[in-house]
């Protein structure tokens, strides 16, 4: 049994390792103090948009939320391998993540497959940004790729999207089953 990504730990330790308080938090991420503790203490799982505000306000990247810290330098050569169904898994109202190559840390991309639930651009409230580039990959069924300066796109198996993450996106499912995509976040 894989055990559920435990993101507020590593939020907390983020923090404490900046020696911030959850009010300096607060004001750094523009999430309520409440909204902090109650992801540090694993009682809510933040959207994209929780987690983009936590990377911007902690001056860290994506890859740094989801892996522990490196204690010894890397070395050349490093490798992971997720076997089916055994990445970490990341629910949200709208999607639900399985976070791959968890045994890497200091990643310069993160890599994650990704069951969309949401049905309509509406269930977002928002549009999902945050710093980087994203390669998309459909892998099964059919979506709508909605950019915050371009049409909507019909997207179907095989298809792919590179972009922009401080371009507002979201993605929703078209097709009976929920689709299932890869997402490479850098």
């Amino acid at each position: 049994m894989v055990e559920p990504l435990q993101l507020g730990k590593r939020v907390k330790e983020i923090r404490l390792s900046q020696n911030l308080t959850l009010e300096e938090a607060s004001k750094l991420t523009g999430l309520a103090r409440s909204t902090l503790s109650k992801i540090e203490n694993e009682q809510i799982s933040p959207t994209f948009s929780a987690v983009s505000k936590l990377v911007k306000g902690l001056g860290i990247d994506i890859p740094q939320l989801f892996t522990q810290p490196s204690k010894t330098a890397g070395a050349g050569g490093r490798r992971d391998i997720t076997r089916s169904g055994e990445g970490k898994p990341h629910p949200t109202p709208t999607y639900e993540h399985e976070l791959l190559a968890n045994q890497l840390t200091s990643k310069k991309m993160l890599p994650y497959k990704t069951t969309v639930r949401a049905r309509s651009f509406e269930e977002f409230g928002e549009w999902v940004r945050h710093e980087g580039e994203e390669l998309l990959y459909v892998i099964s069924g059919s979506i709508i790729f909605y950019s915050e300066f371009y049409e909507p796109v019909p997207m179907e198996e095989g298809d792919s999207a590179y972009y922009d993450c401080e371009m507002g996106h979201a993605v929703i499912s078209t097709s009976k089953q929920d689709a299932e995509i890869l997402w490479v976040t850098a």
